[in-house]
């Protein structure tokens, strides 16, 4: 997927030189749980990275019960947001989208929240259905798709939901990234009302084997009412089937699995974990206990009070969809938004008088048109 070496070009003695403003894309993706940034330069038909930034804000911390983003976790969100429209200016990005999901989706005030995003720091953000949460997931582990793979489901879970894309992957590798951008062969997706943030919030008052259950429980119950779960669980069950992962839930479990000192992408990304080494370590971390999950150096105290939910959704989705494997992704929304920039088709411009494609601004700049998944920042 993404090369993670300084994206940077030749010059005539071999000294690298930075990548010209105009050459970098950058993807701001606003989740229920985390901000994170993603820079990089077109290389190949992937690209390389410059820079990336993630920064627990727990925007969606309450919402559940209120319906409403709290006032300390907008000031959270925007303390990161400030954050990365620091590292935008400093490398000058020339392309951005920024794109907010979930926690956005379902609050009252979240158009609110939006434009006092703009108006602090300079940043427009889009907020995106959930069946264009899944496309942008599907496209950013568009590489991670088993050559023997009849379908495969990639799985993304949230902080406030968790998004379902059941691929057609013969067409998807017979189409390429190209066909995957212009039209992805998802033949059913959902977004289940399943987020790590919203359960854990949900289940907080019960000790910990029986918080596991109860959400167990209740995850199971919410995937079966999906009228999507037959048909895929039936897919699962063919030769060559397999999930794909991309969460921190599915990234720390991996790591964990991996028995790493510390958390490396190198060794996390494109990893393949069988049902049964899945069971073992989810068995593990469910045992350990809440300071036994934070001491482990790929989750550490920050994700140790998710992972119990996150755990919880694993597991139904397994159980539910009985592939024999997992593939995990370390990508998701922010790699999907940058192949989609750089390789999808491009809006038609025209000038002033012919309207559609992009406008100028007041201030010369150009305004995505409505078919654009994000927004320039």
């Amino acid at each position: 997927m993404a090369d993670k070496k300084t994206a940077a070009r030749r010059g005539k003695r071999g000294r690298p030189r930075p990548a010209k403003p105009a050459d970098l894309y950058a993807a701001v993706d606003l989740g229920t749980n985390n901000c994170r940034l993603l820079v990089a330069t077109p290389h190949g038909k992937t690209f390389r990275v410059v820079d990336s930034h993630s920064q627990i804000a727990r925007l969606g911390e309450g919402l559940h019960e209120t319906g409403r983003l709290s006032d300390a976790s907008i000031e959270r969100a925007l303390d990161a947001l400030k954050a990365i429209r620091r590292k935008l200016k400093s490398h000058g990005v020339g392309k951005v989208r920024c794109i907010a999901t979930e926690a956005c989706r379902k609050a009252e005030n979240g158009a609110e929240f939006i434009q006092r995003v703009h108006e602090e720091t300079g940043l427009t953000f889009k907020i995106i259905g959930a069946k264009e949460e899944a496309r942008l997931a599907s496209i950013g582990c568009h590489d991670l798709i088993g050559d023997d793979a009849p379908s495969v489901l990639v799985v993304d879970i949230g902080g406030g939901s968790t998004e379902l894309s059941w691929l057609n992957a013969e067409l998807a590798r017979a189409n390429g990234l190209h066909g995957l951008i212009q039209r992805a062969p998802i033949q059913n997706w959902t977004s289940l009302p399943l987020g790590v943030v919203t359960l854990t919030e949900a289940y907080a008052h019960l000790p910990d084997a029986d918080a596991y259950q109860a959400m167990l429980d209740h995850c199971g119950d919410v995937i079966e009412t999906w009228q999507g779960t037959a048909a895929i669980r039936s897919a699962m069950k063919l030769r060559g089937a397999h999930l794909i992962g991309t969460s921190g839930t599915v990234t720390c479990l991996a790591g964990v699995h991996l028995k790493l000192d510390r958390y490396r992408r190198d060794r996390v990304d494109g990893t393949w974990m069988n049902r049964t080494a899945g069971e073992k370590v989810l068995d593990m971390l469910r045992a350990a206990g809440p300071e036994g999950r934070a001491a482990l150096p790929t989750i550490g105290e920050e994700r140790a009070g998710l992972m119990l939910a996150g755990c919880a959704i694993l597991d139904a989705l397994w159980r539910a969809y009985p592939a024999g494997r997992l593939r995990v992704g370390d990508r998701g929304l922010r790699e999907g938004l940058l192949l989609s920039m750089m390789y999808g088709k491009k809006p038609s411009r025209r000038n002033r008088r012919g309207g559609g494609g992009k406008r100028r601004n007041r201030d010369g700049r150009d305004t995505p048109s409505a078919s654009e998944a994000g927004h320039d920042g």
